[in-house]
């Protein structure tokens, strides 16, 4: 009992530093009762269980009623994620997320096991190998998908649209991630893909403009930011600065009024005006919204493809005193237009859907990318 008076009085603290009195008493009775579920769970539980995990499971539940990217990381976790930014990593190659107690594919990455084996955005992974999914956290479900490189793994997704449920078998490999890729296609159109959002991504893309441009005949302009789950905010401003001579990019509200900001563009469009066409669909999240936002916003691109994914919310990475750390969303994005991102997503102007099984992207099975080629023609 003594441990759980400790528990209660820790909570205490914690929660009602910034409550007023009217407010205590309720507060005191939802802990009173954590406490003491936690005790007859300890008392009368089937099995033994290990009060340090149920008390993890707890926080994260706290963490995940938010919204579902907010998360608690165990020092384990939070270690192996600042191990795994260096871009090379082993896996399947899927960005996801929590929803609904499974998880959701945000993004698969271009040319990794995932998006070979045909897994796409939105997909519900619900069983992976023979362990469900629902129950379990996302870190959990995340560490059921590691293994060692070349092992097998089967996924078992549901997918909307389809009635019955879908099994993937995979194998794991060392995910390398080439952000920017750039092609001249016929009728000199220039053909960027974008697959993230990391810190060379705006180096990158602006050597690929340049390169381009030296072209004479270049008439015309295709960003791919489809199945690009994002990443860091700072290189979605200056890649939608590329193509804008002025105005806003975005803006981002916080609780706090005084953190709210705002970015705006400087003069000077690395393709001298020329005419854009950006590509989106349903993995296209985050960064790649903000980008394919702010130039429809300005009609300075026309955006085609799919609905985007609707993740318009900033993380921040706090680090806990216990060495491990919490994802809280601390604020969310807004267009020029004023609109958010969140739950909504950014809307094409031209709506093109996939189209079969045997759809890939920048191959001749990918008619988003053929209709736009077809636009340019005029």
């Amino acid at each position: 009992m003594k441990k759980f008076f400790i528990i209660s009085f820790i909570l205490s603290s914690l929660f009602l530093t910034n409550y007023s009195t009217s407010s205590e008493t309720d507060i005191y009775k939802k802990i009173d009762l954590f406490g003491e579920v936690l005790e007859k769970i300890n008392e009368e539980y089937v099995d033994d269980i290990n009060q340090s995990e149920s008390m993890d499971s707890a926080i994260n539940g706290l963490l995940q009623s938010l919204d579902p990217y907010s998360a608690y990381m165990s020092p384990e976790i939070f270690n192996e994620m600042r191990t795994e930014t260096s871009g090379e990593f082993g896996g399947l190659g899927i960005e996801v997320s929590m929803e609904s107690g499974v998880v959701k594919v945000i993004s698969p990455i271009d040319d990794t096991p995932a998006s070979r084996a045909g897994i796409k955005a939105g997909d519900y992974i619900v069983k992976i190998d023979d362990a469900q999914v629902q129950g379990k956290t996302l870190s959990e479900a995340v560490d059921l998908m590691r293994g060692p490189i070349g092992s097998s793994i089967e996924l078992i997704v549901r997918r909307r649209g389809e009635k019955k449920a879908i099994t993937f078998k995979i194998k794991r490999e060392i995910i390398k991630i080439q952000s920017v890729k750039a092609d001249l296609l016929e009728n000199n159109i220039g053909y960027i893909r974008l697959t993230s959002f990391n810190e060379n991504s705006s180096e990158q893309i602006e050597s690929k403009i340049k390169s381009l441009e030296k072209n004479q005949k270049i008439k015309a302009y295709i960003l791919d930011l489809r199945n690009n789950p994002g990443g860091l905010l700072s290189q979605a401003i200056k890649i939608s600065d590329f193509f804008l001579d002025n105005g806003e990019i975005v803006s981002t509200k916080s609780r706090k009024a005084s953190e709210n900001r705002k970015w705006f563009a400087n003069k000077g469009d690395l393709t001298g005006g020329k005419t854009l066409v950006v590509l989106i669909n349903y993995g296209s999240a985050s960064a790649s919204e903000i980008v394919a936002g702010a130039l429809k916003d300005h009609k300075r691109a026309i955006v085609l493809g799919e609905n985007s994914f609707g993740k318009g919310s900033v993380q921040s990475i706090i680090p806990l005193k216990n060495k491990g750390a919490i994802r809280l969303t601390v604020a969310k994005y807004y267009l020029p237009s004023g609109k958010s991102i969140s739950e909504v997503g950014v809307s094409p102007d031209i709506e093109i859907n996939e189209e079969g099984d045997k759809f890939r992207i920048k191959s001749e099975t990918d008619n988003q990318l053929n209709y736009a080629i077809k636009l340019l023609k005029g």
